[in-house]
């Protein structure tokens, strides 16, 4: 049986060669701002300078590789460049969420079922292919491919079951918004008291802060004919790219002083 790679990497060289954040609260603050700020831009693009869709999938998916590329030159987790890569497809999953169901029109209970399976197939993969799902162990390029594809099938997920419950079930951006507060609850709660399975808390909470996030983003965005405190989207943009900059920069401080702790332990 060929030894796993994990066997021979103590658990500090492991943080140190990580190329994905450690789960804190700061990281899921950040991840419902970037949430909020993918559904909102993506709304000024396409309803508030009137790009065609063609042109917003295109320059959305150029932009997406790109930030890949990015992401993928770096040797091990980089701040400004892993949330870059979390921004750019959470953007581009709501501008194809937005062309799949209200251009195609869709229903959303369809592509929620198929973006579902989808995610359900890249799971499994990358458990066959790598004996583990744990996001305390992408320090390999293969595992970071299969961490991104599962990313973007849980924004397209999310995506789909937020616009579901606005608009095919009526209930609205603030409402959908405080059922997915009280739903988020679930994983924490079963992780922290009732032993739920780490990865399976996890991705189940990262699926949610989409909906979450962009419940809220819609609800100060929007106009109050639809239900909204009409903040505009172009304001709402900027207020959460500011915040989702100033907190990235945290994050990149303490890494650095992190690191100087981490290396200062191994030798």
């Amino acid at each position: 049986m060929p030894m796993n790679s994990d066997n021979m990497l103590g658990r500090k060289d492991l943080s140190l060669l990580s190329r994905v954040p450690a789960i804190t609260a700061l990281f899921w603050i950040v991840k419902i701002c970037t949430t909020g700020m993918g559904e909102a831009f993506s709304d000024y693009l396409n309803f508030g300078l009137h790009i065609s869709p063609a042109m917003l999938l295109i320059g959305g998916a150029l932009a997406l590789l790109g930030a890949l590329a990015l992401q993928f030159s770096r040797k091990r987790y980089v701040p400004w460049s892993y949330w870059l890569v979390v921004v750019v497809i959470s953007i581009y999953g709501t501008m194809l969420a937005d062309v799949i169901g209200h251009i195609l029109r869709i229903p959303f209970f369809v592509s929620a079922l198929a973006y579902m399976t989808l995610l359900a197939i890249t799971l499994t993969l990358w458990h066959r292919a790598e004996g583990s799902l744990s996001i305390h162990k992408v320090f390999t390029w293969r595992r970071e491919a299969f961490y991104w594809a599962t990313v973007l099938f849980t924004f397209a997920l999310g995506t789909a079951v937020g616009d579901m419950t606005a608009d095919t079930f009526n209930w609205g951006f603030l409402a959908s918004g405080l059922v997915f507060i009280g739903a988020i609850l679930i994983p924490a709660i079963g992780y922290r008291f009732f032993k739920f399975n780490e990865v399976f808390s996890f991705w189940f909470a990262y699926i949610l802060t989409r909906p979450l996030g962009a419940s809220f983003a819609d609800w100060l965005s929007q106009s109050k004919q639809r239900g909204g405190v009409g903040y505009g989207t172009n304001v709402i943009s900027l207020v959460l790219a500011l915040i989702i900059a100033v907190l990235v920069g945290v994050m990149a401080i303490r890494q650095k002083d992190s690191r100087r702790v981490e290396l200062a332990a191994v030798e």
